[in-house]
Parts: C-alpha cells; structure tokens; sequence
C-alpha cells in the first residue's frame, strides 16, 4: 500500500481505464460509461444482471 503512495497519481489509475470488465472479463466501450456513472467496472450486459439478481 505505501508503494502506491509512491507513484504518480496518473499511473495508478491508468488501469481503472481499460474498457475490461471486472466480472465477464470482456472488452466493451460500455465499461467506461458505468465507470463514470456508478463507480463499478461493469459491461452492460453484467450490469443488467447485477440489478435482476444482485447476489
């Protein structure tokens, strides 16, 4: 956790910007757009799941 400090706030986040998501693991522009509107890294499609069955 203290290298994290370290580094470049630029750097450490540069990963969160991949359009992957974190459950499918599939590249989908939508990714990005729930990034920025929920705050989790979610396709549309695992999305629409997670609010039909959220366990």
């Amino acid at each position: 956790m203290t290298k994290d400090l370290d580094k470049d706030p630029k750097d450490i986040n540069s990963n969160d910007l991949n359009n992957i998501c974190d459950e499918c693991r599939k590249e989908d522009e939508s990714v990005f757009q729930n990034l920025i509107m929920t705050g989790f890294k979610l396709c549309k499609s695992c999305r629409v799941s997670k609010t039909i069955f959220p366990l």
